[in-house]
């Protein structure tokens, strides 16, 4: 295994903001902008090495997030979302090679933006039932998925844990424990598709600093921040997070 890195300044131009929102969304309200890390990267690498450069620092900003909220999971909600979640990145595993990254884009891009259109559209009222169980089913293995494929999960399992209201922080925290498990179950798969090398496993190393930045930064503001401006600034990242990702399925 070869100890390089990735040298080229454009790449940090780009991956050091990419990591910074990538720990933001760890305090949940800024799950949105997180899935924006991969095509924001994407510009200066392939989808395929800057999924893998991100997982080393994935891990270490989701050890954080569990200890930031780990008395605000919905343990109930978590046992219904992680066997689902884990479901998406085996069939992400078996489709990897054969699935084009901006067909996955378009797909999250566009399931992004229908969801927000419905949200606007039509909007829930205070009395509204919660979606149905195979809609969570659908959106939470859908994430799994494409969590796998470009570490952009977050738009299709908050199409199903939105509507559910829970509070800020409580929506914070199951979402960190929820990508902990995904994401953790994503190191062997990898590692036999042989994206775990050692340049990209360097240039991790050298990117680690500003993931507990990131994380920080979003857990001081979700402990801070009311429900209404936290899921308008929640709405907002999804809402640029699939314009991004439409663009980049057709650029």
């Amino acid at each position: 295994m070869t100890l390089s890195l990735i040298s080229d300044w454009h790449f940090y131009a780009v991956a050091v903001p990419a990591v910074l929102l990538l720990g933001v969304s760890k305090s949940g309200f800024g799950a949105g902008f997180g899935s924006l890390a991969v095509p924001l990267m994407a510009m200066a690498v392939t989808v395929p090495q800057a999924a893998a450069i991100l997982m080393p620092l994935l891990l270490v900003m989701d050890v954080l997030g569990l200890a930031a909220f780990r008395r605000n999971f919905d343990y109930k909600l978590l046992k219904f979302l992680i066997p689902w979640g884990l479901l998406g990145t085996v069939i992400g595993t078996l489709l990897f090679k054969l699935l084009e990254p901006r067909a996955v884009a378009g797909i999250v891009g566009g399931f992004t933006l229908l969801f927000l259109a419905q949200r606007v559209l039509f909007p829930p009222k205070p009395d509204s039932p919660p979606p149905p169980r195979w809609v969570g089913a659908l959106c939470t293995a859908t994430s799994g998925f494409t969590s796998f494929i470009a570490h952009a999960g977050g738009p299709p399992v908050n199409a199903y844990v939105i509507p559910l209201r829970l509070a800020p922080i409580d929506f914070a925290a199951t979402m960190a424990a929820f990508f902990f498990f995904v994401n953790l179950s994503k190191w062997i798969p990898y590692a036999w598709l042989g994206l775990l090398d050692g340049r990209n496993f360097t240039t991790s190393l050298v990117l680690m600093p500003f993931a507990p930045v990131g994380v920080w930064i979003g857990v001081r503001i979700a402990r801070r921040i009311g429900p209404t401006l936290f899921y308008r600034l929640l709405y907002l990242g999804m809402l640029l997070t699939g314009c991004k990702l439409l663009w980049d399925s057709f650029a």
